[in-house]
């Protein structure tokens, strides 16, 4: 009975605990048993119109929100990185005090806030507030920190001071060009030796000067990306009146974007410090640096932006071919026949001197052969003793067509494009591999 007894009372206590756990910690929301930490300011982030920090190097700058938008003011004006200024805007609304370390310190130099590294001082309206960032702490896990408006002193989390920490350059948008990528519709490279111009006509670009010929959009993409994501290195004046100095009165080199009507232009110049060169915004007076690898880019050939690729067409998408070797023309056309059951299949056929069925896989592998072709080079004209090997006319897309000659001279293969100026060297086993195509159509 007595165990009946203790069973009994164990029962009504691990009831008694159930309904406990059900009813009161059921209740409570999750993270209860951490401690909130308050906040430094009960600012909104958006509500924030004006910012002054003063960075550790001793530099000041203050930026001002009109409407929407942010610009610095001081020590001269420029627009913003948005990011930037958002990142402090953000922090400082939510920024939280991590532990308070004294409520009324008597020296605030063992904080390094007798004069702080780092003060930013904020207006939210007729509202200023001010915040006082001093020393790591040993551990380097937190700042020491503190309002003006509060004698105590606060740890706040280390990782914000880069974000406060901010000097003028590091606020400022440091685009190098300001264009519409999308909207470009022409594009001219000057140096000092030559000038190379695209321009983009029905979506499609092609050289202009110095002779006019097809050009490899991947590269002119590239280029245009690359300067829509340029961004200054440093800032070598805010405005200059000797250009001399940074080798801007006769530039190195020079890139003029237009789009319809309007145009950017970027000026570089001389070689700066650690890889970089100087260069300019036309449409600004200020000087920066940026990388000297992009000078190196705009000192390319006029043949590398050019196209590569000898013909436009791909072996699945011509329709027609005609070949003019050794004083005979001969042309093939794709057809589509019945297979020997009777379903639609395509085929090559012969159409002239004679009418005949062709070997499809034959005549592909002169397509691939022909369509896989690149140049290596580009010269004026071909060598004077080059003599022909063939023509070939290509159909494609329904009403397109091209014609490339192919010519030797001893170890030297060339090809001329119709309607483009000079000839592309070719490797002469790409040549040969083309004529080998040809003999074994059957």
């Amino acid at each position: 009975m007595r165990g009946l007894r203790s069973l009994g009372g164990l029962l009504v206590v691990l009831i008694a605990l159930g309904a406990y756990l059900y009813f009161v910690e059921s209740k409570r929301t999750p993270g209860d048993d951490t401690p909130k930490k308050d906040k430094v300011f009960a600012v909104a982030s958006d509500a924030i119109d004006e910012i002054s920090i003063k960075a550790e190097s001793g530099e000041s700058t203050t930026l001002k929100k009109t409407g929407t938008e942010w610009q610095i003011v001081g020590p001269a004006a420029a627009p913003v990185d948005a990011a930037e200024v958002s990142g402090i805007t953000t922090n400082l609304s939510t920024l939280e005090q991590q532990r308070v370390i004294d409520d009324n310190p008597s020296d605030l130099k063992e904080f390094g806030l007798a004069q702080p590294r780092i003060e930013i001082r904020f207006k939210t309206g007729a509202q200023e507030h001010t915040l006082l960032v001093g020393s790591k702490t040993p551990t380097g896990a937190d700042l020491y920190a503190k309002t003006a408006a509060q004698s105590k002193v606060f740890l706040i989390a280390s990782f914000l001071d880069s974000t406060f920490n901010r000097t003028s350059f590091d606020l400022r948008d440091k685009t190098a060009l300001k264009f519409e990528q999308d909207a470009t519709d022409s594009v001219e490279i000057a140096t000092p030796a030559r000038t190379i111009r695209f321009s983009k006509t029905n979506g499609q670009w092609q050289i202009a000067q110095p002779a006019a010929g097809r050009s490899d959009a991947d590269a002119i993409a590239g280029l245009l990306a690359r300067l829509n994501g340029l961004q200054m290195k440093t800032l070598a004046a805010a405005e200059a009146t000797d250009l001399t100095q940074y080798g801007l009165d006769t530039p190195s080199a020079s890139v003029q974007l237009g789009a319809g009507s309007s145009v950017a232009r970027l000026l570089v110049g001389s070689a700066a410090s650690e890889g970089n060169v100087y260069a300019r915004d036309a449409s600004r007076p200020a000087i920066f640096t940026i990388e000297a690898s992009l000078l190196d880019e705009l000192k390319k050939d006029a043949g590398e932006y050019r196209q590569k690729d000898l013909f436009d067409a791909r072996a699945f998408n011509t329709t027609r071919l005609e070949v003019a070797r050794a004083g005979q023309t001969t042309v093939f056309e794709k057809t589509t026949g019945k297979d020997k059951d009777g379903k639609d299949e395509e085929k090559w056929r012969q159409t002239a001197p004679s009418a005949k069925d062709v070997n499809r896989v034959t005549l592909d592998a002169l397509l691939s052969a022909l369509t896989s072709a690149r140049a290596t080079s580009f010269v004026d004209k071909p060598a004077a003793a080059a003599k022909s090997e063939a023509t070939f006319s290509l159909g494609f897309d329904e009403r397109k067509s091209e014609r490339v000659s192919f010519l030797r001279a001893g170890s030297d293969a060339f090809a001329v494009r119709e309607g483009s100026t000079g000839a592309a060297r070719i490797e002469t086993s790409v040549l040969d591999v083309i004529l080998k195509a040809l003999d074994e159509i059957k």
